[in-house]
């Protein structure tokens, strides 16, 4: 272990690595269903599922249901989808969020990583466009 005067530290100019922000798990069936009244993005890895909330705080969910296959199915593609939240939602989304990722059958579990990844973020991207006015 490192001792806290020798461990590396921004040299002037340098800007300091952001703060880490801690993703809270959503639990509770009410806050599922709030979620599924709001706004939705498909992708061909999974269904992303936001909405505005009061409170600060990133907040997400995962969902994979029976559909997906057996236990170890379902708990392959949680997993995908819980380090692909943990990778994407700090950068890219927004405080005061609720979001929810649902797998899909044959993809989530499936599908490269890096192709993850990128869709999260193109779903982020255009979750938070502002919606034009018709």
């Amino acid at each position: 272990m490192t001792p806290p005067e020798t461990q590396a530290r921004p040299k002037d100019g340098e800007r300091a690595a952001p703060p880490a922000v801690s993703l809270c798990v959503i639990k509770k069936r009410g806050d599922f269903l709030k979620a599924a009244r709001a706004r939705r993005i498909a992708m061909p890895g999974f269904v992303l599922q936001a909405r505005a909330r009061e409170g600060a705080g990133i907040r997400v969910g995962y969902t994979c249901t029976k559909k997906l296959g057996d236990a170890v199915a379902r708990n392959r593609a949680k997993r995908r989808l819980r380090e692909i939240a943990r990778a994407v939602l700090p950068k890219h989304g927004k405080t005061g969020y609720d979001y929810v990722l649902i797998g899909r059958r044959l993809e989530t579990a499936t599908r490269p990583y890096h192709l993850l990844l990128a869709e999260l973020e193109k779903a982020l991207h255009k979750l938070h466009q502002p919606r034009p006015k018709t």
